[in-house]
């Protein structure tokens, strides 16, 4: 069985022998299966009103545990979200009226993002529906096999810097 990168990979072989590209058929199909995942969740997302990064915002408080609040820069920790993203996703996700923002009352410098009511339902409503997106996504691999994956993408990511605090 042959794929997009197969061909690729074959056409430069023939065109520049000379040089190793047999890194693209990692980087290639990674990039390739990031756009087919991304067009699905997005899919499941907006089935909730939401996009990548407000239900990442929304789930990462979720998963904080109660009081569901984290301050801005622990948001941005512990989420997927980039920095330049978070200032403009909080707003519009307070807009909706599915987080709220409150100073500390120990030190007015520092603020709280918490999930409200409505957020709560929202991810507790749209999470069920991402996690069958994602099983269905990965129906092809055996539960072997996404484990492998799984390990191997880590040690990957580790070797890049991302690593936990």
């Amino acid at each position: 069985m042959t794929d997009h990168v197969d061909k690729v990979l074959e056409q430069w072989g023939r065109e520049r022998p000379d040089l190793d590209v047999s890194p693209m058929a990692v980087i290639g199909r990674l990039k390739r299966l990031y756009r087919l995942l991304d067009v699905e969740t997005r899919k499941t997302f907006a089935a909730h009103g939401l996009d990548p990064a407000s239900f990442d915002v929304l789930a990462t408080l979720r998963r904080s545990g109660p009081p569901h609040r984290l301050t801005p820069a622990e948001l941005m920790r512990t989420s997927m979200v980039t920095s330049g993203a978070v200032t403009q996703r909080l707003d519009r996700l307070e807009a909706r009226g599915l987080v709220t923002r409150t100073p500390s009352e120990s030190d007015g410098r520092v603020v709280f993002v918490a999930l409200t009511a409505d957020g709560r339902a929202l991810i507790d409503e749209a999470l069920p529906d991402h996690v069958d997106t994602e099983h269905r996504l990965l129906s092809g691999l055996t539960a072997p096999q996404r484990d492998t994956l799984a390990d191997t993408l880590r040690d990957l990511l580790e070797s890049l810097g991302d690593k936990t605090d």
